[in-house]
């Protein structure tokens, strides 16, 4: 059971760093101990996207009238919108274990432990052990949702992302602790399925990573549609004991009680490092994550990391890159390494949020002079014939050479439409470039010259 490649983990890092040695000519093993495809595919990005096209739907149905059509009224079946995004999981799991097999990639169920001498230890389901060697190992074991503290996961009436996906009935009420894109995917999705949502956000700003303009414009967006939201504040404590749950809310005006069926925490993922070898191997951590050069090499040679368990944005795209570009190296390929300040972030709420590169404040910070640009959809004809007015693209530019610094999106299918600023920013675009490229005419993508043009004072359409 000797190998070139041996990958503990199959998420979108792991599977895809798999298939990539595979195509390379590297003879390759991936060990998982739960489902291919890992989180994203079977527990995180796919079948929460299920979750919320489903949302998107019950809402264009209970604004039918708007839209000039005449319905009855909709009625959720919850139970059926969780099959559902089950089943599109599924369907997705099957499909990776479809490439293992194309690409011919041995596929070891179990736990995957690393032991010194380039070699893996694989425990079984029913207890059995198998050693596998190989000349290099990735570590790409992902990470699972973070625990408060002040919120202690029961599985039952405080739970995680898993358990918001597979409840066995919509809850009445829910208190959200942590507004990132997991709190506010979930937020929308429950809010609109009918259920009482309350957000909890320990910083100034929900979304607190997107730029300010983008978090204040959610906030708008979500007040509207009936989900509150309580920012600078933080939850102390959680009483299960009744019916329901207690939560105890610090806030600037003093301590609150919420009482709710389900308290939802979303307070950011975790690597899972644990159990899987660092210390006898002696790889090297730091602060929760696996040290590595720009190739994921880890302090031990013949060792390698990626994904949620290494420094960086922790998303399944980036996760899929590094193991690309480690692979490739491995090959004796010369891959770039990875430009992090032009990795794509999308939030699947309603609004839509996407953006890339500097918010205004870090471009500031970084002492760049700019131009800057906004364009509202409410003043696209795309964005009011689809009914889909809330929001906006903002632009940021270098005011000395004109380089692309970063983009700030808010609105309906924004996600769809960030990967030309990724492009464009990986060709080292101008805003004069970005000015004069023609955009085609009604679509929301114009938007995106628009508050190009309004940056450089030349906006036609505000």
């Amino acid at each position: 059971m000797n190998y070139d490649v041996i990958i503990i983990g199959s998420g979108p890092g792991g599977y895809v760093a798999a298939i990539r040695a595979s195509q390379l000519g590297l003879k390759t093993a991936v060990v998982e101990r739960e489902s291919l495809g890992g989180i994203c595919l079977n527990w995180g990005c796919i079948p929460t996207k299920a979750l919320l096209k489903s949302a998107q739907v019950f809402e264009y149905i209970n604004h039918a009238a708007e839209y000039g059509i005449k319905t009855a009224e909709a009625e959720a079946d919850f139970a059926a919108v969780i099959k559902r995004s089950r089943g599109v999981a599924e369907g997705m799991s099957k499909g990776v274990q479809f490439l293992m097999k194309k690409n011919k990639i041995d596929v070891i169920m179990g736990s995957g432990k690393v032991k010194p001498g380039n070699k893996v230890e694989v425990k079984g389901a029913d207890g059995s052990q198998t050693e596998l060697t190989a000349k290099n190992i990735i570590l790409a074991t992902g990470g699972r949702s973070k625990e408060l503290p002040s919120v202690k996961q029961d599985g039952k009436k405080i739970i995680g992302y898993r358990q918001a996906m597979v409840l066995p009935e919509m809850p009445k009420s829910m208190v959200i602790v942590g507004s990132g894109a997991i709190g506010v995917e979930f937020a929308y999705f429950y809010a609109t399925m009918g259920t009482k949502v309350t957000v909890v956000e320990f910083m100034d700003n929900i979304v607190p990573v997107e730029d300010e303009d983008i978090s204040k414009q959610l906030l708008r967006s979500f007040k509207k549609v009936g989900i509150e939201v309580m920012t600078s504040s933080s939850v102390e404590s959680v009483d299960t004991s009744g019916n329901g749950c207690k939560v105890q809310v610090k806030t600037a005006a003093g301590m609150q009680t919420i009482e709710c069926d389900i308290v939802l925490s979303a307070a950011g993922v975790v690597a899972n490092l644990e159990n899987i070898g660092l210390e006898e191997t002696g790889i090297k951590t730091e602060k929760g994550k696996v040290v590595v050069d720009e190739f994921y090499n880890t302090s031990v040679k013949g060792y390698y990391a990626i994904g949620d368990i290494v420094g960086g944005q922790a998303l399944a795209h980036v996760a899929s890159a590094e193991g690309i570009i480690c692979v490739e190296k491995i090959a004796g390929q010369s891959p770039e390494p990875l430009d992090y300040n032009n990795i794509p972030g999308c939030t699947y709420c309603s609004p839509e949020i996407a953006s890339v590169g500097y918010t205004e404040k870090a471009a500031k910070a970084a002492g760049y002079e700019l131009k800057i640009g906004k364009f509202p959809f409410s003043a696209s004809g795309k964005a009011s014939a689809a009914g889909a007015k809330d929001g906006f693209i903002k632009m940021i530019y270098d005011a000395k050479y004109g380089e692309l610094l970063g983009a700030h999106m808010i609105g309906a299918n924004v996600t769809e439409m960030i990967a030309e600023i990724v492009v464009a920013r990986k060709l080292e675009t101008t805003g004069h470039e970005m000015l004069k490229a023609v955009h085609p005419h009604p679509t929301m993508s114009e938007a995106i010259m628009e508050a190009t043009a309004d940056a450089y004072g030349e906006v036609i359409h505000l």
